[in-house]
């Protein structure tokens, strides 16, 4: 992995990006700290092409999205503009909005969904990626839920962009799941996984967690990972602070020369 390849995922400073002064600031912030692309999500109302423009200005890359799960199973065509325009070729369905996960009508429904979806996004030239959170490793008649999504759709449509603290957090092997996804993992959300002093899971900074992050890229690297995103969904002060000391580690310990 190279320091070029390490992405800071936007959701984790959310709070400090509702209007477009605030994203102007955000992102200016996010490129002092040495980052030099973003994942698009939780960003405030603003035209595509002032976001483009404030990007440019930071000389920042879009590695890739967030898109609603709405606008990914029922409007793939307004997906690829919006991919078009921030020039890029990644995004990923986020959360399994409104699936049941306890009916195979509505769970089958989303595997159909997204596969039909990705369809049209890779004729397009781009690519839908799957986003696991902890839900997906509960079982579906045996079978764990993120196992039949990948089962029931084909890598030339679906890829995968594992979470290495919800795959931990659902009893899954980050290391074992990148291994699984070979060839179709074009990018992981980098989530460190602590156990704090109340004996609680926290999300924390990349190193000051309990993951193997060498094991983790070096299995990411060889399935073919292009992006390595930082994430943070909760942060203790500043969400900025958090990106940096990750950033820093990342910078210290894992990157290649």
């Amino acid at each position: 992995m190279k320091l070029s390849q390490v992405a800071a995922q936007l959701y984790t400073v959310r709070d400090l990006l509702q209007t477009p002064a605030d994203i102007a600031k955000t992102l200016k912030a996010v490129r002092s700290i040495g980052y030099t692309a973003v994942q698009i999500s939780g960003v405030g109302p603003i035209a595509t092409s002032e976001l483009v423009k404030i990007l440019d200005g930071e000389g920042l890359t879009v590695c890739a999205t967030h898109e609603s799960p709405d606008a990914i199973l029922n409007a793939p065509r307004k997906v690829v503009e919006t991919l078009d325009a921030l020039r890029t070729k990644i995004t990923a369905y986020p959360f399994p909005s409104g699936i049941d996960f306890e009916s195979a009508e509505s769970l089958h429904g989303l595997i159909a969904g997204l596969e039909k979806s990705g369809k049209v996004l890779a004729e397009a030239g781009k690519v839908l990626c799957y986003h696991n959170h902890h839900h997906e490793f509960r079982k579906f008649d045996g079978v764990v839920i993120l196992d039949l999504i990948y089962n029931g759709t084909s890598p030339k449509y679906v890829q995968g962009e594992p979470d290495t603290f919800w795959i931990q957090h659902g009893g899954g092997d980050p290391v074992a799941w990148c291994e699984k996804l070979n060839g179709r993992l074009p990018i992981i959300h980098l989530k460190d996984f602590k156990i704090n002093s109340k004996n609680s899971i926290e999300f924390c900074e990349i190193g000051a967690g309990n993951l193997n992050f060498r094991k983790i890229i070096a299995a990411a690297e060889d399935a073919g990972c292009e992006w390595f995103v930082v994430e943070q969904d909760t942060t203790p002060g500043n969400p900025l602070d958090s990106l940096a000391q990750s950033f820093r580690y990342i910078e210290e310990n894992l990157v290649k020369a």
